[in-house]
């Protein structure tokens, strides 16, 4: 895949000030009033449902029954407590189908109660005030390593921090943040709030990040070992699956996360290019918040192509129904077979498919669709395992995050399990208690 230097695809398709309304905030923020309405709609459950879904176990009546009663900022320690990084998880979270969707009233009367949002106003509060309700410990003298300043390890590096001990994270990127900072759709963080979230988070001292360090040749976990009491890895996916067809390496094609990172770090939208015509490979929250933004820019018309039926889409319901909203087509049930034109992409090849016995296999049956920008979302891989035992291609680990390597734990999107931000801070914040319990014995 060669990048995007193709004859259709060109910056500035809409103005600027068309580009600013597109991209303004997803849904905006509560004020007091109706933070205090929503929170009223809240039965405030015994065993409620609502914690149990939350990957995090936030303690979610009583977050709310603090907003409730004009506590917004013990609000936002109930929060911050189980999830450090409440405040991104707020906005990117697929709440619909976590928390949202466990809620009593949304059983009884299909509205379920704004968690998100409410949550949203607590730790916006904190924020906005400048608070951090967390203190570190006195100092252990032990110190850690935490590889990936994603989600899993600043929840990780946090956790350690405040416990006394000393952390050092080392980040491949010149930023800190991983998929918050770079992977996610800019229309649901805006004003820059992934780093303003980590530049308080690290507000609470002992933290310190190196960056443009990635694991490797000039940083291996053996010396990590060596110089640390302890080594944490949240190195997320950095590699991408290929497409693997013809015509894969034509102009025009390329990756829907560089598509993204490139979008989420361009200080002026109206300098970023986009085809006329999009096709976006993959059924994820890549894929659709590759193609929503596409279109957000300019696209005239994006497809997202998905192998298999809509309803086995990994993007929730909501999404997909966000992304049809904004005049992106689905396409289900058609995978690429060829990417067609004279050195850049002009048109691709989709064959239908078919399940036969579980077994997913192309029809013979084609359609070509005019494109001249493909994105890829169709997965990605671990690029680095630093010789530790591996399971369905992620570092395998068990309990709180333990590798097969003493000393070595891992969390987020490089081990098993689902790739949602709020996994991810659960299991960095639940690696760093077991850390911390081996280290003081």
């Amino acid at each position: 895949m060669t990048g995007t230097h193709a004859p259709g695809i060109v910056a500035g398709r809409l103005d600027r000030t068309t580009l600013r309304e597109n991209f303004g905030d997803l849904h905006e923020p509560l004020d007091s009033h109706e933070a205090a309405v929503a929170a009223d709609r809240c039965y405030f459950c015994h065993d409620a449902p609502c914690i149990t879904a939350c990957p995090t176990a936030i303690d979610i009546p009583l977050f709310i029954r603090q907003i409730a009663t004009d506590q917004p900022e013990a609000a936002a320690e109930t929060i911050l407590e189980q999830n450090i990084l409440g405040g991104m998880c707020a906005r990117v979270c697929p709440t619909e189908t976590l928390c949202e969707e466990a809620c009593v009233r949304e059983t009884a009367e299909g509205k379920p109660v704004e968690i998100g949002r409410l949550q949203r106003y607590a730790t916006d509060t904190v924020m906005a005030h400048n608070i951090h309700p967390f203190s570190r410990a006195p100092e252990t003298g032990k110190r850690v390593a935490v590889v990936g300043a994603g989600p899993a390890g600043l929840a990780c590096a946090h956790r350690l921090a405040m416990k006394g001990h000393g952390v050092t994270i080392y980040e491949a990127k010149p930023k800190p943040g991983g998929l918050n900072e770079y992977g996610i759709a800019s229309y649901k963080t805006v004003e820059d709030f992934a780093a303003r979230e980590v530049d308080w988070l690290l507000s609470i001292g002992g933290i310190t990040i190196e960056y443009n360090r990635a694991l490797g040749a000039g940083l291996t976990l053996e010396a990590l070992k060596a110089e640390y009491d302890a080594v944490f890895l949240g190195v997320g996916l950095g590699g991408v699956n290929a497409l693997g067809v013809e015509g894969a390496d034509r102009d025009g094609v390329s990756e829907a996360v560089v598509f993204i990172a490139d979008l989420r770090q361009a200080p002026d939208l109206t300098s970023l290019p986009v085809g006329r015509h999009v096709v976006v490979i993959g059924g994820g929250m890549t894929a659709v918040d590759a193609a929503v933004q596409a279109k957000l820019l300019g696209a005239e018309s994006v497809t997202i192509a998905y192998r298999r039926s809509q309803d086995r889409m990994p993007a929730s319901r909501y999404e997909q129904d966000l992304a049809t909203s904004k005049g992106v087509r689905i396409l289900a049930g058609v995978m690429p077979k060829a990417i067609h034109g004279n050195g850049a992409v002009r048109e691709i090849e989709l064959e239908y498919t078919a399940d036969e016995g579980g077994k997913l296999v192309g029809t013979g049956e084609t359609l070509r669709l005019p494109a001249d920008q493909v994105l890829c979302a169709i997965g990605q891989t671990l690029t680095t395992d630093g010789g530790l035992a591996l399971e369905g291609g992620k570092i395998a680990v068990t309990g709180p995050g333990r590798s097969s390597v003493p000393g070595v734990w891992a969390g987020g999107d490089c081990t098993a399990g689902e790739d949602l931000t709020v996994v991810a801070v659960a299991e960095g914040r639940d690696a760093a208690e077991d850390i911390h319990t081996a280290l003081m014995g």
